[in-house]
């Protein structure tokens, strides 16, 4: 006999429930702890994921990422945060959109994933990382969960890399989303840990402005030939309007 899925808790003061409409997934929001925001749509739209296998979620805040990922594999995903409140939203995310059986929520130090995933058996790692180093005072008025998101204060890119390292079968992919001036540190950083960097794309607010964004992929024990360049994703045209690449991400094709 199925057991019955258990209902998701009520939201907590505060909280809302969003929805990406290119997709049925909905996610419990709180502008004041924590709430999604392009880079981790386009995060998850970026690496062709595993049809089956194992995905990680690292610095999963509030589930966003793997959550949207899981609509389009049925690779089990492990997300991992180390917030507790933003794994509770996580967890509560994953019951509102009955997908226990795919998506299980850690709340954990990520330096601890081999105590939840297998040794050199991961697929695929989604990384949603801070962006900012611990020593930039850029931002520091921010909640307690939004300054821990952000800046490197729990984690850093190399224990990323250096996680992702051990965690990862050969050839299986790490995909980042980060800030274009640390490009340079994020190739050497990859490289010092056996992860060969394989298609990089920036992604510009508009087509006349720098580029704000970077999703870059890596392939652990991959050659360094290969490396390509995608073309440039531009989020917004010049009225403020989605471009059309944006506008599909966001709610499917017209």
């Amino acid at each position: 006999m199925t057991q019955p899925t258990r209902q998701p808790q009520p939201l907590r003061d505060g909280e809302r429930v969003d929805q990406l409409f290119s997709t049925d997934v909905k996610i419990i929001q709180n502008r004041e702890v924590f709430s999604y925001s392009i880079d981790s749509v386009l995060l998850s739209r970026f690496p062709k994921l595993p049809k089956r296998g194992l995905i990680v979620d690292l610095c999963a805040g509030n589930g966003a990422v793997g959550l949207f990922a899981s609509t389009q594999t049925q690779a089990q995903i492990v997300s991992v945060e180390l917030q507790e409140r933003l794994a509770d939203m996580a967890q509560r995310s994953v019951e509102l959109n009955a997908l226990t059986d795919q998506v299980t929520v850690v709340q954990d130090d990520l330096k601890n994933l081999l105590a939840h995933v297998p040794r050199s058996q991961v697929d695929l790692i989604l990384c949603n990382p801070p962006y900012f180093k611990a020593s930039e005072q850029s931002h520091k008025n921010l909640s307690e969960h939004y300054l821990l998101a952000r800046h490197e204060i729990t984690t850093d890119l190399a224990s990323i890399c250096q996680v992702a390292r051990h965690a990862l079968k050969s050839n299986g992919r790490l995909a980042l989303v980060h800030r274009p001036d640390r490009f340079l540190e994020i190739l050497d950083t990859l490289k010092a840990n056996g992860l060969a960097p394989k298609r990089l794309q920036f992604v510009y607010p508009k087509s006349h402005k720098n580029a704000n964004m970077l999703l870059i992929e890596a392939i652990k024990d991959g050659s360094e030939q290969g490396f390509t360049v995608l073309p440039p994703l531009i989020v917004h045209q010049d009225s403020g309007d989605y471009t059309p690449e944006i506008q599909e991400i966001y709610y499917g094709k017209s």
